[in-house]
């Protein structure tokens, strides 16, 4: 569990209520189910317009990253390194196919048995590039559907403020029905500034960290694969992932 994300949220939200309350408003005033459609719906609609399905349903899958990131695997990775390294060193890098049978993760799979099959160093580091390419730009597409509603909802609000406000006019001669129009108009854009600041941008940021974290731990394990399968001295390979790990 993410504490940091658990209690930033809480935070934020006690901070909204608290100052509504200090200003002597009812917290009832804030909540306006015709705002709240127009800013979330509408945001939603913009982000879908912008993105693919399959981007944005995978983006809606890795909220839960927030609350529960992926284990940070780089140190656990960084001993299995230093195995293979003395495996390949003793015995070749064909002794490396017990350990291309038992990985859990499809990259290191995948990158064992180039080395296995004895293709070409270069090679090996062009096809693991563009897997670590492929996968990147997966994962940011997902990401941007947080960073797009952080952009989108604040307009949206203001829609929804105008919205709000041409209702007002339209009943200028019946003033029993100015306020909850007014109400709607201010709440509209609180909705949409507040949750594009308070929710929507932060969500992006913590998961173009985790993203970035992942990329990471691939290209570590290209540089590795590209060095057992050269023959480089394990010193070398030592110093490559201290470096990654950095």
């Amino acid at each position: 569990m993410d504490w940091a994300t658990v209690v930033g949220l809480a935070l934020a939200i006690i901070c909204v209520v608290s100052g509504q309350k200090l200003e002597g408003g009812e917290l009832g005033s804030l909540v306006q189910p015709a705002a709240f459609s127009i800013v979330v719906l509408g945001t939603i609609g913009a982000v879908l317009v912008q993105t693919s399905m399959s981007s944005f349903k995978r983006g809606l899958k890795m909220v839960v990253w927030i609350f529960a990131p992926p284990v940070d695997q780089r140190k656990a990775i960084a001993v299995d390194i230093a195995n293979w390294t003395f495996k390949a060193r003793r015995e070749g890098v064909l002794s490396l196919e017990m350990y291309m049978d038992s990985a859990k993760d499809r990259f290191i799979s995948k990158g064992l048995g180039l080395i296995v099959d004895g293709v070409d160093p270069i090679k090996i580091r062009e096809i693991l590039d563009m897997d670590i390419g492929a996968y990147e730009t997966e994962e940011r597409n997902a990401v941007k559907i947080w960073e797009a509603a952080g952009g989108y909802a604040p307009t949206i609000g203001i829609l929804g403020a105008v919205l709000g406000l041409i209702h007002v006019m339209e009943n200028l001669t019946d003033p029993s029905k100015l306020g909850s129009g007014i109400a709607v108009a201010f709440v509209a854009t609180i909705y949409g500034v507040g949750l594009a600041n308070l929710f929507f941008l932060p969500i992006g940021s913590k998961l173009k960290a985790i993203v970035c974290r992942e990329v990471n731990q691939r290209e570590m394990l290209a540089a590795v694969f590209f060095d057992l399968a050269s023959g480089n001295n394990s010193r070398v390979i030592e110093e490559r992932v201290v470096g990654f790990l950095r």
